[in-house]
């Protein structure tokens, strides 16, 4: 996996990078380090998560949910780190 290590100072997260490709290594590194796999997540759970690293939570779970990394119940009570695909 590519260093996000740059992106990050004292353990936050400096900006969200503009660029898709380097924005996708970001949001990769923030699913595989701060959600486990097979948990359910309420909303207020994943927040909590994403506000360790950065501010706009809003945003970071938004872009998490559209890169497919996190899968949202229809009525937006549950999250959960999304399987990878099958081989």
């Amino acid at each position: 996996m590519p260093d996000v290590s740059s992106l990050f100072s004292h353990g936050r997260l400096v900006c969200v990078p503009r660029k898709a490709a380097r924005r996708e290594q970001l949001l990769t590194h923030l699913a595989r380090t701060l959600f486990t796999p097979g948990r359910e997540y309420t909303e207020p759970e994943v927040n909590e998560a994403l506000n360790t690293v950065h501010d706009d939570h809003p945003a970071l779970r938004r872009y998490l949910v559209i890169a497919g990394l996190l899968v949202r119940t229809r009525d937006g009570a549950a999250y959960r780190v999304a399987e990878p695909p099958a081989a």
